[in-house]
């Protein structure tokens, strides 16, 4: 089963392993290794995480008190990331976590959900309403990365 609870600077290490890990196991498939590796290499920015986990809506996704996932929000309605570790993909735990965040983005009075998301993950926000705004190029440590702005009507 599922259980969602908001994350604490104690899940750092557990959160930055499912980001790489989802990231140079699951995006591979439309990411060169050069581009995974630079996006992959976020994990190791714990100032980062620390500062999204005390100012951010953040959550995780637990089975057997494992982080299995995790999701934030930004300014009320932006979804700033959302990973489900590469071994959970396809088992409700992105579902889940996307569905609490809908709810947040409602309770927070917003009309439309926005999030910046990447070649792999587009087929699950499509299924979930969301529209492709425009394709995007970001560059993590110097190297390019398409992804796409997505939003839904809530």
């Amino acid at each position: 089963m599922i259980q969602i609870r908001t994350a604490d600077l104690n899940d750092i290490p557990e959160i930055t392993s499912v980001f790489r890990d989802t990231i140079i196991n699951i995006s591979t498939k439309h990411y060169s290794e050069k581009q995974t590796t630079a996006w992959a290499s976020g994990a190791d920015k714990i100032k980062d995480w620390e500062k999204r986990i005390s100012k951010l809506y953040f959550i995780v996704a637990e089975i057997d008190k494992i982080i299995v996932g995790f999701a934030y929000l930004k300014n009320g309605n932006y979804l700033e990331g959302l990973f489900v570790h590469k071994d959970y993909q396809r088992q409700g735990v992105g579902s889940k976590l996307l569905r609490i965040m809908e709810s947040q983005v409602m309770m927070n009075d917003f009309e439309v959900f926005k999030s910046d998301v990447s070649k792999t993950a587009l087929p699950f926000f499509d299924n979930k309403y969301f529209n492709v705004i425009k394709i995007q190029k970001k560059s993590v440590k110097g190297v390019m990365l398409e992804n796409y702005l997505v939003e839904k009507q809530m």
